[in-house]
């Protein structure tokens, strides 16, 4: 194996140990703050959204596909829909259109 990507896995290993240990012992107890707490707990969220909603686009090789079904999956999800029904949305969506586009 080579010798430089044994270093990079380690220090990989240690940058992503350091931020999942260092907030659970710098801070011992229970954040009492709200805008805080409020803050953090939408975290997990945003993350998710960041790293999945770029990869939309990329999914399908035609960018107007893409773009009907995020905007399909947006709809349905800002009228309340469960998560089988937004997939089952956009999917229909980029189906429609990539049928429509003839790719």
């Amino acid at each position: 194996m080579n010798r430089s990507f044994i270093i990079y896995l380690a220090v990989m290993f240690a940058v992503t140990y350091l931020i999942r240990v260092l907030p659970l012992t710098i801070i011992r107890g229970k954040i009492k703050n709200r805008y805080i707490r409020s803050f953090l707990a939408y975290i997990p969220y945003t993350v998710l959204g960041a790293m999945t909603f770029p990869a939309v686009f990329y999914a399908v090789g035609n960018t107007s596909a893409a773009v009907a079904g995020a905007a399909a999956a947006l709809i349905a999800a800002f009228f309340g829909r469960g998560l089988c029904t937004v997939a089952a949305c956009a999917s229909a969506a980029v189906y429609i259109v990539m049928i429509i586009a003839g790719g």
